[in-house]
């Protein structure tokens, strides 16, 4: 019983009008894993790879991630650990023990969105964490996916979400539907086991789906990732925009919902270090090479790629697949 006391506290959660809210304020089965091919989000010409953070306690983040959502170490040494999912790297946490702490109203991360494979395994996620006793800032029904909002022990923002099927997607011409209803997570939940945890591993095809950002200007930070970076956008509204590469419903947000005017950041804060951009093909990364020199922005060449740092000094680097 108290099990399922625990599954139905989450869900009383996820249906009230303090959950809407906090979701609102972040984005505007059966038994063992569930195999499932890379997501739509991973499929496309350019799409996330991975995130580092700049930590002050690497240890207490570290157990976080691990406990969370069962990533794994793919290396560590003086400084750094690395953290996956069968070998694949995710998230990087960077150790700075003396780092000033990133201000809520400076840019710098909303959150870092990880996207479950399938429905079946946000499922179990859920499960999962309502058993660990896990504090939720908030849960969304997007209409193109569903979504929960968390923060880590530093405040980093996350977001763990599963996709709607793509042929579900409204689109009018270039921009797609997305909302922020309330989460129905009784029908997620329906479809594994609400007695037990089951997510005693992390899916093989988990994958950082999106980054949302938080930024000074929309339009200048748009010019930049769309004009510089590549992106397309595909939604904007109330002081947010949603930008993609082929499609996708975003693999970029960017906000001055807390953030409006901000200057650049400090560079050795705590929050989000860089974030990499996988591209698909050689063509694709000469594109953004001959961007930056017409656009004269000084950046720096990486073995697969380059490395810049958008207006408010949060780094971008893209990279070959």
């Amino acid at each position: 019983m108290t099990t399922r006391r625990a599954v139905l506290k989450l869900a009383a959660f996820a249906a009230s009008n303090a959950a809407l809210l906090g979701a609102v304020r972040a984005e505007g089965g059966g038994a063992g894993a569930v195999a499932a091919p890379l997501p739509f989000a991973q499929q496309t010409p350019m799409r996330i790879g991975t995130a580092a953070l700049r930590v002050r306690d690497l240890g207490i983040v570290r157990r976080f991630y691990t406990d969370l959502l069962k990533l794994t170490t793919i290396s560590e040494g003086p400084g750094e650990v690395v953290l996956g999912v069968d070998g694949v790297a995710l998230l990087h946490l960077i150790h700075r023990p003396t780092a000033p702490l990133a201000g809520a109203r400076g840019a710098g991360l909303y959150h870092t969105a990880f996207l479950m494979p399938s429905r079946a395994d946000f499922a179990r996620w859920l499960v999962h964490a309502a058993l660990t006793r896990t504090q939720f800032t908030g849960f969304a029904d997007h209409h193109v996916s569903e979504a929960s909002y968390l923060d880590d022990p530093e405040g980093n923002g996350i977001e763990v979400y599963s996709d709607r099927p793509t042929a579900s997607w409204l689109w009018v011409g270039d921009s797609v539907s997305m909302g922020s209803d309330r989460l129905d997570i009784d029908d997620i939940v329906k479809l594994t086991d609400t007695t037990r945890d089951q997510y005693d591993a992390a899916p093989k095809a988990l994958r950082i789906g999106h980054m949302h950002l938080r930024v000074g200007d929309v339009m200048r930070a748009r010019a930049f990732y769309e004009g510089v970076i590549g992106m397309e956008r595909t939604r904007e509204r109330g002081g947010a925009a949603f930008l993609s590469s082929g499609r996708y419903h975003h693999h970029l947000g960017i906000n001055v919902w807390q953030s409006e005017g901000a200057g650049a950041r400090d560079v050795d804060e705590t929050g989000l270090a860089w974030f990499s951009l996988a591209v698909a093909d050689d063509a694709v990364l000469a594109d953004r090479r001959q961007r930056l020199a017409k656009a004269g922005i000084v950046h720096d060449a990486m073995a697969t790629g380059f490395a810049v740092a958008d207006p408010w000094g949060t780094q971008v680097r893209v990279l070959k697949a």
